[in-house]
């Protein structure tokens, strides 16, 4: 019998239909757009997040376009994004005539390397081309980057800071989330996402008011918000009063009554998978190249578990004969593939990057993924002789 690699019924079946019932009210309800939901959710983000705002969005790709959109990030920018991660975190620069970077990882934990980042933005002041802006620091299979080392950076050549969380929303350094150092956290809330809803949807975290309204703005057609009625007299629907470009990025009602249900739990959730990290760390140790490290006084939401084996392929196909799924995370980096390979990489290349896409390789993880199933994975993965 094949293992699930992530086993999001097991999560609805022991919600115990809450979900059912959350979604059957927002439905009676009828404000299926920008509903109660919505606030309520976002409310409840914000104070998971330590933040003061949260704004829901369509996805958590949405989520990376907005804070560009809020800043005029465009032709001649410059924004700093590691190669070993999904596509949408470079994908956003480009649609605004902006230029990706792509910058190394780190080896251990995978995300971005300050040093690498620091010699990819001086690499760009030196040639001259183009004006460093912006950089994107993912938190990749659920843990954070460095922030307070990529945060002093970004104060050093001015520039703004996003914390891609769309894999590890939840994650903490010493008990601070990421928007300690950010300017702006987002989200997604994908299915596969350690909190995820039952569709698609995404969410921006920030402690300036200023972006947040900006940023509620921009979601709705770049609807008129208070800023923008200070010294102006306007007694209609402000969506009909259009400040700026926008987009229609708006979290669904019955996505918000998932998530409000979802998120009551999450925290236990996080425990649970870090327990069940910890028994597949002491597992595994002996019979692969490496498991993941996480540094002292960080906290991962596990998004995946991800290790590390001289022979991957042949692991991979050594477990799904035994019924066990993996996943290989991400076997083209961005900077090698057709869609971005034009775009510049920093100084000194990207090393770390290329010799992790021969060797990586997650197993099932998920907060429900029971011992004995463990314990088959574990059994598995040690038999490989290969």
């Amino acid at each position: 019998m094949t293992i699930p690699f992530i086993d999001l019924q097991a999560q609805r079946l022991r919600l115990a239909g809450r979900i059912e019932a959350a979604v059957q009210e927002a439905v009676v309800g009828g404000a299926w757009v920008m509903g109660p939901q919505v606030r309520q959710f976002e409310q409840d983000l914000a104070a998971f997040g330590k933040a003061k705002h949260a704004l829901g969005c369509a996805n958590g790709t949405d989520a990376l376009a907005l804070p560009l959109m809020a800043w005029d990030v465009g032709h001649g920018d410059a924004v700093f994004v590691p190669s070993f991660t999904f596509a949408a975190t470079a994908e956003v620069v480009p649609w605004f005539h902006a230029v990706p970077v792509f910058v190394d990882v780190d080896a251990k934990t995978y995300n971005m390397d300050p040093a690498a980042l620091e010699a990819a933005i001086e690499g760009v002041v030196k040639e001259g081309r183009l004006k460093p802006r912006v950089v994107i620091a993912v938190d990749l299979f659920g843990q954070p980057a460095d922030y307070p080392a990529i945060k002093a950076i970004c104060d050093r050549h001015g520039l703004k800071l996003i914390a891609d969380s769309a894999q590890g929303f939840g994650c903490t350094i010493d008990g601070r989330h990421p928007l300690e150092w950010a300017d702006i956290t987002t989200t997604s809330f994908f299915p596969a996402k350690p909190l995820g809803c039952y569709g698609d949807g995404g969410a921006v975290l920030t402690n300036d008011d200023q972006l947040a309204q900006l940023i509620d703005s921009i979601r709705v057609h770049g609807k008129a918000v208070e800023v923008d009625l200070r010294d102006r007299t306007f007694e209609h629907d402000p969506k009909y009063l259009n400040m700026r470009i926008g987009l229609n990025s708006r979290l669904d009602t019955i996505q918000a009554a998932v998530l409000i249900e979802k998120l009551k739990v999450f925290p236990q959730e996080i425990e649970w998978r870090n327990r069940i990290a910890a028994r597949y760390n002491d597992g595994l140790r002996p019979h692969v190249a490496a498991v993941p490290d996480v540094p002292a006084g960080n906290v991962s939401n596990w998004a995946q578990y991800t290790i590390e084996h001289e022979d991957r392929d042949g692991l991979a196909a050594h477990l799904k004969a035994q019924g066990v799924p993996t996943a290989v995370y991400y076997p083209i980096p961005l900077h090698l593939q057709p869609a971005y390979e034009r775009f510049p990489r920093g100084a000194g290349g990207l090393p770390v990057t290329e010799r992790l896409k021969e060797r990586v390789i997650s197993l099932p993880m998920h907060s429900d993924l029971d011992e004995a199933t463990q314990d088959r994975i574990i059994a598995a993965v040690a038999s490989f002789k290969g």
